[in-house]
């Protein structure tokens, strides 16, 4: 076998097909165009030049694409870091802001290596329909003003811009239909000469790439105090809403994705991003379902070109690019808010079947999105109900049963269920401390012993006992029980 045979064999098979080839550069292609308004409009969020924002969408996809542990997802600027890092660049400068972003990138490295990704599986699925949902709604809210108090031509656009979203793939899917929409509207607008808002009116694209440099700061204890906080501020958003998209693609693709190494790759990226004076970023989930769910691309490629298309598209294109009338990716987008809601949790037969409690988690993560426009506050709020929830439901899962031997001398006292907190609190009152006979069992092998509040409720029931002249023997202990009971019993009453 020739050598290049041999290296033709090592390499990956979807490098060999071309309709792969095919769907990944013109998916990326689409996401580039529908990057340059989003990271435009980021940007004045942010109180920077629109370069900035273009800027960092193209070294955190190019990056993120080579370090990133989810293929096929799109990291750029985005509306929730442009929202924590505004008000450093409004009090501080922009060199500020760029030193932020560097050791925002430092801080989720180190939260990535000490394996922050694995708190994702605390986040129920009721929270992810409800992140899903939520996003779907705030990408839509996004296109409302883009729909209001504009010339009446964008109507018909955007409707002719939908309909070929949703008949052209029933005739082919040789080219994505998002692409094909856009050289469209854009054909029919310049060529009839129509005035409706465009991408140029935006603001100004980029005419050179970025140059690398390091932030205009004093390195000074003093420059770090002032970032720091609003460096774990973009650090732990930017980490959340990664990781929540990356499983998110997960489940569309049926495919496994390294959480850890995505971490640790949004960090480098937006290390990187800083040093190219740009205003960090992270997974940008409306452009990861274009990608991912609209287009079918499936490798890193799409997010490599995404952002070389950016770049290209501003330099080389730009013109061109500015024509692009707002109508065709406002089209786009809420073709993506259709294709990203989970209409199924809320068709009427679901939410019949659907506990009450799954139900409320969902629709708590709904509303505080909703109401904060940040993903990650959602999340979080979400996440803290359902503990609830489930904690609540859990505690009623214990129950006590006494029996009392034929001769009056033992009771034993049957405990089954999950003992924590929550359900531990009433279990001290479930024993008849006053009638019951001078020798009390409790039998716990139907039972588990989680936390030291359980602990205590036991050496609190063995304490009433014994001030009334009588023994207890707490019996069934499984290992785990045992051990967290041996170490904490007697351990956890205050000594005068």
């Amino acid at each position: 076998m020739s050598p290049a045979a041999r290296l033709r064999g090592l390499e990956p098979e979807w490098l060999r097909d071309p309709r792969v080839w095919r769907t990944e550069v013109l998916g990326g292609l689409v996401v580039a165009l529908a990057l340059i308004p989003e990271a435009i409009s980021f940007s004045i969020i942010a109180g920077v030049d629109p370069a900035i924002g273009l800027f960092a969408s193209f070294t955190m996809a190019v990056t993120i694409a080579i370090v990133g542990g989810r293929r096929a997802m799109i990291s750029a600027a985005t509306g929730a870091v442009a929202l924590v890092i505004a008000p450093l660049n409004r009090e501080h400068g922009f060199g500020y802001l760029v030193a932020a972003v560097i050791l925002a990138g430092v801080f989720q490295i180190v939260l990535g290596a000490l394996g922050v990704a694995k708190l994702m599986r605390f986040v129920p699925r009721s929270v992810m329909v409800g992140f899903v949902n939520s996003l779907a709604i705030l990408i839509f809210m996004a296109q409302v003003p883009e729909m209001t108090d504009v010339p009446w031509p964008v109507y018909p656009l955007l409707a002719a811009g939908l309909a070929l979203l949703v008949f052209l793939p029933k005739v082919t899917t040789v080219v994505p239909a998002p692409l094909v929409s856009i050289v469209v509207l854009t054909v029919v607008t310049v060529a009839a000469g129509i005035a409706v808002p465009t991408v140029g009116d935006k603001g100004e694209l980029p005419s050179s790439l970025p140059v690398p440099g390091l932030p205009d700061v004093p390195f000074s204890l003093d420059t770090l105090t002032t970032i720091a906080p609003y460096a774990l501020a973009m650090a732990l958003v930017g980490l959340m809403e990664s990781l929540m998209t990356a499983k998110l693609v997960d489940e569309i693709t049926d495919t496994h994705s390294s959480k850890t190494r995505e971490s640790i790759g949004q960090g480098i990226a937006n290390i990187v991003t800083g040093f190219f004076g740009g205003m960090g970023g992270c997974a940008m989930i409306g452009q990861t379902m274009i990608n991912v769910r609209v287009s079918g691309a499936r490798t890193r490629m799409s997010t490599f070109l995404a952002g070389a298309f950016l770049m290209v598209l501003c330099i080389v294109f730009g013109p061109v690019v500015s024509d692009i009338p707002m109508a065709a990716l406002v089209a786009v987008m809420v073709m993506v808010c259709f294709a990203t809601f989970d209409w199924h949790s809320i068709a009427p037969k679901t939410l019949k079947r659907m506990p009450a409690g799954e139900i409320t988690v969902m629709a708590v993560t709904v509303a505080c999105v909703v109401a904060t426009h940040n993903l990650a506050i959602g999340v979080v709020v979400g996440s803290i109900t359902a503990m609830v929830v489930f904690a609540k439901r859990v505690a009623h899962l214990a129950d006590v049963t006494a029996v009392t031997d034929r001769d009056g001398t033992t009771v034993v006292y049957r405990v089954t269920g999950e003992l924590f907190f929550a359900s531990s609190n009433d279990l001290v009152g479930r024993f008849d401390y006053a009638a019951d006979p001078d020798r009390v069992v409790i039998d716990l092998s139907a039972a588990h012993v989680w936390d030291a509040s359980s602990v205590a409720a036991l050496d609190a029931i063995e304490t009433k006992y014994a001030q009334r002249g009588k023994t207890v023997e707490i019996t069934g202990l499984n290992e785990p029980s045992a051990r967290i009971h041996g170490t904490l019993s007697g351990e956890l009453t205050r000594s005068n």
